[in-house]
């Protein structure tokens, strides 16, 4: 088994990291089937409720591997290729309905960005630093980032991120948008694990619809959302889970309710 990507599951919660330390995480030929393989993996585990994406060494991730995509004599279809191996992994944890939740450091580049996205909730460390760079080698967006990235921060934002040579501050980050929460490094893991055990310890499966729904609502028309949602919220209704949930908070309401009486 590839060590490319670490992947460990216990008590309902799945962590996802990269492992290549050396190479600032980007991601290799090998890497992405990895990637790929450990989304099927996850995604089709019932299992999992919750999912943690984080990194080993200084960065989270500095997109493809260009130096291996240079150096190893790879044409422009083994790179087309490459990319929809990679892509099948974001689309398979985007679209499904497990929450994600993404533990970032250091720099995060070029389709790391597209990468970080798949995560539903960005945790980052206050030195971490955002950059396109695609330009910058002759390349164009890959890896969800042309779609992932406007869907975070709007069309305007990616443009400048995508069309020049700036760098993100992790504050500038938060202020677009492109996170969710900026911490001190040493507070960033602690932070994702605790967003994680929240899921886990409510209720996991409706978090993880809520997602399905926004995440494949953008590809989709009004009345087809529309559709899903009805049948989603009947289903949850129909689970013993949600029923006691819901008989809780309807006690709850009536006692709130309820007329004091006189002392």
């Amino acid at each position: 088994m590839s060590d490319s990507i670490l992947l460990h599951v216990e008590g309902g919660l799945a962590r996802v990291t990269f492992n290549r330390p050396a190479y600032l995480n980007a991601m290799d030929f090998e890497m992405g089937a990895r990637w790929r393989d450990v989304a099927h993996e996850i995604t089709r585990d019932p299992s999992v409720g919750a999912v943690i994406l984080d990194a080993a060494g200084p960065a989270f991730c500095a997109g493809g591997d260009v130096v291996a995509m240079g150096t190893s004599g790879a044409t422009g279809a083994d790179v087309t290729g490459a990319a929809h191996v990679i892509h099948e992994g974001i689309r398979t944890f985007a679209l499904s309905d497990k929450p994600i939740v993404a533990a970032v450091q250091g720099a995060v580049a070029g389709g790391g960005l597209g990468l970080m996205l798949t995560a539903d909730y960005i945790v980052a460390a206050d030195s971490s630093r955002f950059v396109s760079k695609y330009a910058n080698i002759g390349l164009t967006p890959d890896l969800g980032v042309s779609t992932l990235l406007p869907a975070a921060i709007g069309q305007r934002r990616a443009l400048q991120l995508l069309l020049q040579d700036r760098s993100l501050t992790a504050a500038e980050a938060l202020d677009w948008g492109l996170v969710a929460e900026v911490l001190p490094a040493a507070e960033v893991a602690a932070r994702a694990a605790e967003i994680a055990g929240f899921w886990l310890a409510n209720a996991t499966a409706a978090f993880g619809q809520a997602k399905r729904l926004v995440r494949v609502g953008a590809d989709r028309t009004f009345a087809e959302n529309l559709d899903d949602e009805a049948a989603s919220i009947g289903a949850r209704f129909e689970t013993p889970e949600s029923q006691a949930r819901v008989a809780a908070f309807a006690a709850a309401s009536a006692k709130k309710s309820a007329p004091k009486e006189n002392a």
